[in-house]
Formats: structure tokens, C-alpha cells, sequence
């Protein structure tokens, strides 16, 4: 620099940015116009800076030469008028690129290329391209050339418009450079995204006289966006045996297809691809195909492989980082992913971008790890590119929605700067599942407001809180709304119409739900069949669920556990049984829902046989829900073996309140009040908050045992300690206390005190009462208040006449007596059953068909015989 050599200078700024030295280019360049104020650059020395301002995005720069280029009188030199169009196009400067386009008296294909170029750059100005360049075939000035084509072509494929791009075709063809390999490339690249590539695509292809890397590259890539795997690798299998080698590109366009074919071949295919990478230098220290591979792998679930290859990486960018993270997040492998994340991190070489915390923050939600989420949720607070990215934002949303953290999801979606669609959905779908019912409402209401247009996610949302609410009213507005946004009829239709028609089916509208049902006609699926069964299982109605059940050409396991149920809940054991065999002949296997759908058969039946079994086969299947658990230890109390539920309650590692709801209820059932006590104090020890459910288990436990004063404290418990009102089960529980403990008249007074209406279940357990311990006028009293309730029930008549009869009041059994026959009600005979020796015998009162009943009636009379005589002390 101590030498004054300006045209050495000039020649040094040339060379570096012919050699794409452009940082070095402007700094030298910045050196010797600071240095030296007699260093005049001349119009190739501008060109080439103009070009490195360009390559930069240095626009302050470029913007300061255009001012020298007009002082010194270079506006009339082509080559910096060029150079300055294209600075002005790369950075982004259309306006000013379009003032000085239209200022320039002489323009070549060049330059209309490149403000071509600079519009095309954006998807704003897609009509402003293709206008300028009808303009620039019009008038004459320039010719189009295959450049132009270049240029205007991926227009035409972002805006779909296959015969503006086949008029260019046309032109390619009548200007002779058909055969051009940049314009045939082009050409393909626009049939295929254009969803044209089988002939249209393939036909260029064929044309193309000599076909480079891009050209196979464009090819295959076409061939697999449009889904046609095979033909895409075939193709690729022909570019290897020809002239033209694969590169980088081509190695990642034909992995992901590799991932997609059969899985027998896959795997083998994807090991082939990578034995040829390790016979090219390039190619196997190119990060992008290494990069490629790792995918693959994941892809076809070769993790062992892909961590293998990861690691082996001379150099990793964060593409192979996310990668990796994704995949093992995507295989289960949370913990590992989260420790990638934390190694990734510490490096402080590559910051976690958008998709990496896209990929990571799921993992947290499976996990419920709140602190490690609220961490990365710190980081992204610190990190602006992070915070204002919607993708993250709406990432946030979901992790704290799936950790039940409404309130955090709530104001994160409040903090977000940009909202999308998405993110809107997020929080709706966070407040539905919550049933926060008034806060869904409003932010529905705050969308619509926005003019933002629901999709057929925010209609599937809107249509489960419809649901949840058990609104019909609701679900028939979002009906109406899918009907004039045309949801049921688009693409969507048939998961919205499945959804309408279930949203109807919950709410136990079933003739609305069957009017959807055919309407849905051939959309129909068998959701659709599923949610029909849903719905008459709801209603208790198996005929019907049954008319749909055979007319189904598909099942699944949902619909026959829907069956089995729906017979269970209506006392068809035999028809629950044979659909349970049935789908075990079918190759079916059980899950917790069908088990958990015939444990009620087994106590019906009171089969400790089938019992066990079913016990068998959970422990087999590994199923470890509490709640078929609980279930299971309800069925071994109820057919009498309180033993084995003891055993199954104290071998549960973690029990919740079902379990003890279970076995409270199980050891009240035995009479067994002090070990049901027992239990519920332990529970409360664990910091278990109890609920009604298991408040009526406990006070029927003290009733059974005669444990009043017991009852009563805890009765009182409920709405001072535990903050609960008390039910009607619970009142009822409290009057039977009472009255077995015989305070019958403080039985009656606490349901004159109620803040509940007494209903018939009360009104019955106080007659009961009043019998048992003789009292008539009040029993009298009793049964009016019942017989105004519930006239029908045949059992409150007997007790009435029992109690009268009890007390020798004749006259009020004749007329009791008479109230039963002008109301024609007929007592049902009494009926048991057990099982011996896994058959089933059941006894009716009066029936002598039993084949063993001579020796059952002779083992009766002679227990009667000693129940009898007097106890000798």
C-alpha cells in the first residue's frame, strides 16, 4: 500500500471478487478509497464491488457507489448500469430497480433478465414477473432466451398455472432451443411440480440433448414429489450406469424415495446408496449427504445405524443435530433426544434453531418435564430469533396445554407477536380439553372478530366442546357452519362429518346422529359405524347397536368391545360372552377396554373361574391401568373372595383413588367397617383427596357395622375438612346409619333438614327401617312421601304390609294389599346362582328342577333343623 500502484489495486479488486473473495474485495476496496483520496476506481472496478455488494447484501455500500457512478458520468457505461440493476435486485430493492430499469435507454436480454430475476425472488410479484415478460416477448426490444425461460418458468409452477407455462413451452419450441439443457430443465421442474410429470415432464427429459446432473436431479426429484417412487428410482439406477455421476443433490433425492419403497428392499437399497457414498471421496464428506443418510435411517428405523454415523461425522452442522434429535424422539427414545439437545447446547458452536425446539419440546410433553420445558422456554426468551419465530411460539403452547397447564399455554399464547391459524387452534384445543367452557367461547368469539377463517381443525375442536358440553343446540350450530363453509363436502368431510355425527351420538341424539350417518352415505367409514354403536351403547339400546354391528363390512377392536359392552350393561352375558369368544377366533387380542368390558359378566355369573382367568390373562399382557385394576379387585369383592382383592390392592406399586375407592367399597360389601376404615385413613394419609364415590362406599361400610357416631364424624367431614357438599347417595347412606342403628325419628329429621329433595331411594331405606324397628305410624308417614315418588316399585308395598302385619294392623294390610291389585303389580320371583365346580347353577324361588334337589332341600331341612334348637351353654 506504500506504493501508489492503482491499477495493480484495481486488478487485485477484480480477481477477488472474480474468485468470490467478496468480504476481502470490500475490504481492500473500503482501504484504498479511505487511504488515498486521489484512487479513482474506473467502471470495472465499480462492476466487480457492485457484485461483491451484491453477493453481501451490502446495500448502504451499493447504494454510495450508484451516487460516485452518476458524479463521475459511468451511468452511461452498460456494464455499471447492470451491475448496479442486479445489486439493486439481490437486496431486495425493487423499487428502485424498476425506476432505473424504465430510465435506461438501451435494454438487452441481460438486464431484463435480471429484474426478471429480482421480482421472481419474491411469491409478492409472481403477476408483476409474468407481466413484464409478456411485455418483454411483445415489444421486441430483447428476445427472450433461455435464461428468461429459467426465470419465469418456477413462477408459473408456484402459481399453478400449467397453460401460461406451456405457452412458454411453446416459445421454447418455435425459438429452436428446445434441446437446451437450462430451459429443459426448467421446463421439467414446472410439469412436475405442476403435478404433470409422468409424460409431460418425462417428454423433455427425453428431448434435452445433453443432460447434466441437474437434469437427472430434476427428474427424479419430480418423480418422487408426485409420489412415484419406483419409477424415481429406476430412473436413478439408469444415472448410474451412464456418463453422469450423482452428486450431493442427487444422493439426497433419492434416500428419502429409497425410505418410501417396499420395507423388504428399502433397508437394502438405502445400504447399496451408502456402500457407493464410500466410494466417493465428496460425497461421503459432503455434511448435506451424510445428513441424508442419517434421515434414512431414522426413516426406516435403524437407529442403532444412524447414531452410529452421526457420530462418526468429521464435521456436524445443526441439520445433523436436529436430525438425530428428531429421530430419536420419533422412536421413544425421549431421554436420549433431551441429552443430544443438552450436548448440543454446551457446545455453543451451533444454536438450537426453530426446528430444533419444535422437535425437542414434544418430547418434554410426553414426559411431563416441566422444568426441563420451562428451561428451553427460558432459552428461547433469551434468544429474539427464537421468541419471534410462531412455529416455537405455538410449540410452547402445546407443551404446556399436554402438561395441563392451561394457564401458562394461555399466556404464552397472550406473549406470542405473531399468531397464526395454528396457534389459535393450540389454545382452543387447550381450553376444550380442560372444558374451560366460557374461556373457549370467548376466544372463539376473539378469532372470528380477527377475521381469521377457521379450518377443519378449529371445526373438529369446536365440534368435541359442543360435545363435552352435551349441547345439542351447539352441535347443531357448527352442523350448520360446516354445511355453508363446505367442510362436508371438501377433502375433510368425512372426519368432520364423523365428528358431527359422534358430537351427536355423545349428546344421545341419536336421530340426528342416524340422519348424519346416511347422509355421509359412501363417505362413510367406519368411524362413522363406530360412533353409531357409541351412541346406542350410551342408550342402553343393543338392538340397535347391533342392526348397525352387522351391516359393518369392517371391523376393529373398538367396535367389538363397544358390542361386548353394550351387552354386558344390558344383561345379555350369553350374547357379551359369544362376541367375546368370537373375537378371539378372530385373531383379535384383548386390550384393558375389552377385559375391563366383561369383568361385570364375571360377577353376574359369580364365575371365580372366568374371573381368574381374565386375572391370567392381564397379568400375561402386562396391562398395568389402575383403573382395570380397580375394576378387576371390585370383581373379585363381589364374588365373595375379599382375599384375593386384599392381595391384588397391597401387590399395586401405585395406587390412586379408584383402587381405593375398590377396596373400600369391596370390604364394605363384607361387612368388614373396620379394615374399610382403615384403608380410607391411610388414603388421607397420602394426601389422596377423596370424592363422593368413595364417601358413600365408607358411610356404607359404618352402616353395615352399626358404626354410627363413626359415620356421622365423617358424614360432618365431608363439608368442613374436605370442602364437599354432600349428595343424595350420601344423605342416603347417613339415613340407613341412623335408622339400623335405630334413631329412626333422627333419621326422618335429618331428611326434613336436607338442602336436597329426597328421592325414592331415601324415602325407601327409611320404610326399610321403620319395619325393622316397628315403627308404624311414622312407617305410614314414610310410604305416602315414597308412594308419591315411585308408585310402581312392588317391593315398597311389601315392606308396608309387613310392617303393618308386624303390628296386627289388619285393616292397613287389606288395604295395602288392594293398592297392589288395582295397580296389578306382581312380586318377581327371587332368584341365586353360584358356581361349583366352574358350572353354573341357578335357583328360582318355588322351581324344583335343579337335578340335584333332593339332597340340596334334604342339607335345607336339616340346617333349618339346627338353626332351630336351643343353644346348650
Amino acid at each position: 500500500m506504500l506504493q501508489h500502484d492503482f491499477k495493480t489495486w484495481a486488478s487485485i479488486i477484480r480477481t477477488l471478487c472474480v474468485d468470490s473473495r467478496h468480504s476481502e474485495a470490500l475490504s481492500f476496496f473500503h482501504q484504498c478509497i479511505k487511504g488515498y483520496a486521489d484512487f479513482k476506481p474506473d467502471h470495472s472496478v465499480v462492476a466487480s464491488i457492485l457484485k461483491s455488494c451484491s453477493a453481501l447484501l451490502a446495500l448502504r455500500l451499493g447504494t454510495a457507489l450508484h451516487g460516485y457512478v452518476v458524479k463521475q458520468g459511468h451511468d452511461s457505461c452498460q456494464v455499471t448500469n447492470k451491475a448496479l440493476l442486479n445489486m439493486y435486485a439481490k437486496c431486495g430493492k425493487l423499487v428502485e430497480c424498476n425506476k432505473m430499469f424504465y430510465q435506461l435507454s438501451h435494454r438487452d436480454s441481460v438486464i431484463w433478465n435480471i429484474v426478471l430475476s429480482g421480482f421472481s425472488g419474491s411469491m409478492k410479484y409472481n403477476s408483476d414477473v409474468m407481466r413484464l415478460f409478456r411485455t418483454m416477448h411483445s415489444n421486441g426490444e430483447a428476445m427472450p432466451n433461455s435464461v428468461t425461460v429459467a426465470i419465469v418458468l418456477p413462477v408459473c409452477a408456484r402459481l399453478g398455472d400449467v397453460d401460461a407455462g406451456k405457452s412458454v413451452h411453446a416459445y421454447v419450441i418455435k425459438s429452436g432451443f428446445e434441446v437446451d439443457t437450462l430451459a429443459g430443465n426448467a421446463l421439467m421442474s414446472m410439469y412436475a411440480k405442476c403435478g404433470l410429470v409422468s409424460h409431460d415432464a418425462y417428454a423433455v427429459f427425453d428431448i434435452i440433448g445433453h443432460k447434466d446432473v441437474v437434469s437427472w436431479n430434476a427428474m427424479i426429484a419430480g418423480l418422487a414429489e408426485n409420489r412415484l417412487f419406483e419409477d424415481a428410482f429406476t430412473l436413478f439406477c439408469s444415472m448410474v450406469k451412464g456418463p453422469t455421476q450423482p452428486n450431493y443433490a442427487t444422493i439426497a433425492n433419492i434416500l428419502p424415495v429409497c425410505a418410501m419403497l417396499d420395507e423388504r428392499v428399502a433397508y437394502q437399497y438405502g445400504r447399496q446408496i451408502h456402500s457407493y457414498v464410500l466410494q466417493r471421496t465428496e460425497l461421503s464428506a459432503d455434511v448435506s449427504v451424510s445428513n441424508a443418510l442419517i434421515s434414512f435411517y431414522i426413516r426406516v428405523g435403524r437407529m442403532m445405524e444412524a447414531e452410529s454415523l452421526f457420530w462418526a461425522m468429521d464435521a456436524r452442522d445443526l441439520v445433523s443435530w436436529n436430525a438425530i434429535v428428531a429421530g430419536f424422539a420419533s422412536n421413544g427414545e425421549w431421554l436420549k433426544a433431551l441429552h443430544l439437545l443438552s450436548n448440543l447446547v454446551s457446545m455453543e458452536m451451533l444454536l438450537p434453531d426453530s426446528v430444533t425446539i419444535v422437535s425437542i419440546l414434544p418430547l418434554c410433553a410426553q414426559l411431563r418435564n416441566l422444568q426441563v420445558g420451562k428451561q428451553i422456554h427460558a432459552y428461547i426468551f433469551r434468544h429474539h430469533y427464537l421468541f419471534e419465530d410462531t412455529s416455537v411460539g405455538n410449540a410452547l403452547v402445546n407443551f404446556y396445554a399436554k402438561c395441563g397447564n392451561t394457564e401458562k399455554a394461555y399466556h404464552t399464547f397472550n406473549m406470542m407477536p405473531r399468531k397464526d391459524l395454528i396457534s389459535w387452534n393450540s389454545i382452543l384445543d387447550a381450553f376444550g380439553e380442560k372444558r374451560h367452557h366460557s374461556r373457549f367461547l370467548s376466544l372463539l368469539h376473539s378469532m372470528l372478530k380477527l377475521r381469521i377463517r377457521p379450518d377443519s381443525v378449529t371445526i373438529l375442536a369446536t365440534i368435541h366442546f359442543s360435545a363435552s358440553l352435551l349441547s345439542v343446540e351447539k352441535v347443531k350450530e357448527i352442523h350448520n357452519y360446516s354445511i355453508k363453509a363446505g367442510y362436508l363436502v371438501s377433502d375433510t368431510a368425512p372426519r368432520v362429518g364423523n365428528a358431527v355425527l359422534d358430537a351427536y351420538a355423545k349428546c344421545g341424539n341419536m336421530d340426528y346422529a342416524n340422519r348424519m350417518f346416511q347422509n355421509l352415505s359412501e363417505k362413510r367409514n367406519l368411524v362413522s359405524c363406530n360412533s353409531m354403536i357409541s351412541g346406542y351403547v350410551g342408550l342402553g339400546s343393543h338392538h340397535d347397536a347391533n342392526m348397525i354391528f352387522s351391516g359393518m363390512p369392517e371391523t376393529d377392536l373398538t367396535t367389538w368391545n363397544l358390542m361386548v359392552r353394550v351387552y354386558t350393561e344390558n344383561d345379555c352375558r350369553d350374547q357379551a360372552l359369544g362376541l367375546f369368544y368370537e373375537l378371539q377366533a378372530r385373531r383379535m387380542k384383548p386390550d384393558e377396554v375389552t377385559i375391563m368390558s366383561i369383568l361385570p359378566i364375571c360377577t353376574q355369573m359369580a364365575s371365580v373361574h372366568f374371573l381368574k382367568q381374565c386375572h391370567g390373562y392381564i397379568i400375561r399382557s402386562c396391562f398395568e391401568d389402575l383403573h382395570l385394576k380397580g375394576a378387576l379387585l371390585d370383581a373379585y369383592a363381589k364374588c365373595g373372595i375379599i382375599g384375593c382383592a386384599n392381595k391384588l390392592f397391597l401387590s399395586s406399586a401405585g395406587k390412586d383413588l379408584v383402587m381405593f375407592t375398590a377396596m373400600i367399597g369391596g370390604y364394605a360389601m363384607h361387612g368388614m367397617c373396620e379394615e374399610a376404615l382403615g384403608i380410607f385413613s391411610d388414603m388421607l394419609k397420602m394426601g389422596i383427596k377423596p370424592d363422593h364415590v368413595i364417601f358413600t362406599s365408607v358411610l356404607s361400610a359404618c352402616s353395615h357395622a352399626g358404626r354410627v357416631d363413626e359415620g356421622l364424624k365423617i358424614f360432618y367431614s365431608m363439608e368442613k375438612i374436605h370442602g364437599m357438599k354432600p349428595n343424595a347417595e350420601q344423605y342416603a347412606c347417613v339415613v340407613d346409619l341412623l335408622a339400623r342403628g335405630g334413631r329412626v325419628r333422627e333419621a326422618y329429621s335429618l331428611m326434613a333438614k336436607m338442602p336436597i329433595e329426597a328421592n325414592a331411594s331415601l324415602w325407601g331405606s327409611l320404610l326399610g327401617a321403620c319395619k325393622t324397628h316397628h315403627e308404624v305410624e311414622l312407617g305410614r308417614i314414610v310410604a305416602n312421601h315414597l308412594f308419591k315418588i315411585k308408585a310402581d316399585d312392588i317391593g315398597n308395598y311389601i315392606v308396608l304390609s309387613n310392617l303393618y302385619a308386624a303390628d296386627a294392623r289388619w285393616d292397613g294390610v287389606m288395604e295395602v294389599r288392594k293398592m297392589m291389585r288395582n295397580k296389578d303389580l306382581k312380586k318377581p320371583a327371587g332368584c341365586s346362582w353360584i358356581e361349583v365346580e366352574r358350572k353354573h347353577n341357578i335357583f328360582v324361588a318355588g322351581d324344583c328342577s335343579h337335578p340335584q334337589r333332593s339332597i340340596i332341600y334334604s342339607t335345607l331341612c336339616t340346617l333349618d333343623q339346627q338353626i332351630k334348637e336351643p343353644i346348650e351353654f
